[in-house]
């Protein structure tokens, strides 16, 4: 079952991809701590002048949906299901 979130989270832990872009590793929500297992799936969504990127990534449990707004690191957890 899927639960839509929408809130701010700590990303505490990045790598790279092969492209070098940065991907989040390590995610601590609501006193857990989430250690993504892959390099996920990316969307890159434009409005405008405004970009945000979505990934879909897994624990090995749950597949976990965060957002990023291109601006220094502010990610938002969308889901996890």
């Amino acid at each position: 079952m899927k639960t839509t979130i929408n809130t701010p989270v700590a990303i505490t832990a990045m790598g790279f991809g092969r492209d070098m872009r940065a991907i989040p590793r390590r995610m601590e929500y609501a006193g857990r701590t989430y250690d993504f297992v892959d390099n996920g799936l990316r969307t890159v969504i434009r409005s405008g002048e405004r970009m945000a990127q979505v990934l879909t990534m897994s624990d090995g449990q749950s597949d976990i949906r965060l957002r990023s707004d291109n601006h220094g690191g502010s990610w938002t957890l969308v889901s996890i299901g």
